[in-house]
């Protein structure tokens, strides 16, 4: 019975995804994929909702179709396994020490998601060598061919490991809660993220906001703030309406998508899945569709003589 339940919600959200269904959408993709679309959901305030919003993203885009990997990059605090309820005998820990290889880390998650579980209470692992982070990110570049979308889950704020995931994606959404702090810690995270390493462009996804108008509200002032003081571009990707259910689902390790597929949330992140499905992703100077580590290697450490 159980079982029975559980894929009558998948179907439910798959037919509310398939109603949203743009005509011949998935033949316009067909021309926008070129390799692996690596998508870092970041914000500089923690407690926003940052991993919830990669979970339930990385399930959406996986009923879409998608193969997905979800990179918990918050490494010495990750939980995005504790969210989804899963338990993995090893993690990134694992690997840094040479136990093991990404490969043998790799656990399934909902929606045929494949996840790539962090450690949780290792101070070491918060702050990385340049050595160990090659290493790690040229495995993980030998190993994401077959993968459509890697949604990259760093830690919040801006500590070198921060920077360095943000700067390794060829998309950066920032996540943002309506409370002032939380704006002031997005904004503070842009300008670093421009003003030291010449990220130009970022993408703005407005968590818990209690209607339409308050999140608009709350990417106007950052949009007129980033106009006034910063060369940026600011993409305006959506909202997620503040939902108990989310709540529930989050106590219960489930997300809201698997567990309440007809709720506003759920809703919320179908729309988010198919505006990120239906655009081509960015092709920006000194990246691309791929992995190039070398490159931002150079370019992280150019920057930071300057």
């Amino acid at each position: 019975m159980h079982t029975s339940n559980r894929n009558n919600k998948v179907i439910s959200l798959a037919n509310r995804i398939a109603e949203k269904q743009i005509p011949d959408a998935a033949q316009e993709n067909k021309k926008y994929k070129s390799g692996t679309r690596v998508i870092a959901i970041t914000s500089g305030k923690g407690g926003v909702g940052k991993t919830n919003i990669v979970a339930n993203l990385g399930y959406v885009l996986s009923l879409l179709g998608k193969k997905i990997l979800l990179f918990d990059a918050d490494l010495g605090l990750g939980n995005i396994d504790v969210l989804l309820g899963i338990a993995p005998r090893y993690n990134l820990s694992h690997v840094i020490m040479g136990e093991k290889s990404i490969p043998e880390i790799i656990v399934d998650g909902p929606g045929n998601m494949k996840i790539l579980p962090a450690s949780s209470g290792i101070h070491e692992l918060t702050s990385l060598s340049e050595d160990h982070k090659q290493k790690f990110l040229s495995e993980l570049n030998l190993l994401i061919e077959p993968v459509d979308i890697l949604l990259i889950d760093t830690a919040a704020g801006i500590s070198s490991n921060v920077i360095y995931f943000n700067m390794s994606a060829n998309e950066i959404m920032v996540v943002v809660s309506p409370e002032p702090a939380s704006i002031t810690d997005a904004y503070a995270l842009m300008k670093v993220l421009s003003l030291k390493y010449s990220e130009n462009h970022f993408k703005l996804l407005i968590n818990s906001a209690s209607c339409i108008n308050e999140a608009e509200d709350v990417f106007r002032q950052l949009q007129l703030v980033s106009d006034r003081f910063l060369n940026i571009s600011i993409e305006y990707m959506g909202h997620v309406i503040y939902d108990k259910k989310v709540v529930k689902s989050i106590k219960r390790q489930k997300i809201v998508c698997e567990r309440y597929p007809d709720s506003i949330a759920s809703e919320c992140f179908i729309k988010l899945a198919k505006k990120i499905c239906d655009s081509p992703a960015p092709i920006l100077p000194e990246k691309n569709n791929r992995f190039s580590w070398k490159n931002l290697f150079i370019r992280r450490h150019a920057q930071e003589r300057i």
